[in-house]
């Protein structure tokens, strides 16, 4: 297999940063539910979002990545049996799903920033406090983590929906290029 997109199949380096971004969203997502009902007397309470947000950052920097990645290894062409309608619908789906994942890590950001204090990534580096300004900012910023985030897992969900119909009903090699298989 190659590294980079062909024309009709996604390369290793495209399939890996989408199995591995799809890994960290629901980790993350999960993680994230999961600390919110800690208490102040939990072994976690610090540890929980200190690690959500290591590996937010970390997200960020893999996005950021990925993004380039697309200019440099331009998606494979749509399949010839998808209609205009899929094809466009593919195309929105999948801007909304990276505009989610933008919108989820600079809320997150957010919160973590609010109060002029960096974010320590692993104990490796600190992503500084940029903007602390905002009224209300951890908590209008909260809001907005929160609902971007149940709605990016739940379009996610659709997005995996959708594949599997494409596999099993259309019959089509949609999540095989995906899984690195041969679409031609």
């Amino acid at each position: 297999m190659q590294w980079r997109n062909s024309p009709t199949n996604y390369g290793l380096t495209s399939i890996a940063l989408h199995w591995l971004v799809a890994l960290a969203v629901f980790g993350l997502f999960g993680l994230g539910f999961w600390m919110v009902g800690l208490t102040y007397y939990s072994s976690w309470y610090r540890t929980a979002p200190d690690l959500h947000k290591s590996i937010g950052v970390m997200l960020f920097m893999v996005m950021v990545l990925r993004v380039l990645w697309r200019f440099v290894s331009p998606a494979p062409a749509p399949l010839a049996s998808q209609g205009r309608l899929t094809q466009r619908a593919a195309k929105l789906g999948h801007g909304f799903l990276y505009l989610g994942l933008f919108v989820v890590m600079l809320s997150g950001y957010l919160i973590s920033t609010a109060d002029g204090r960096p974010i320590t990534v692993f104990g490796l580096f600190d992503v500084p406090a940029l903007i602390t300004t905002i009224p209300d900012q951890a908590d209008r910023a909260g809001l907005i983590h929160e609902y971007a985030a149940w709605a990016l897992v739940i379009f996610a969900v659709v997005h995996a929906c959708a594949a599997l119909k494409h596999h099993f009903i259309d019959r089509d090699a949609t999540l095989k290029r995906m899984l690195g298989r041969n679409a031609g």
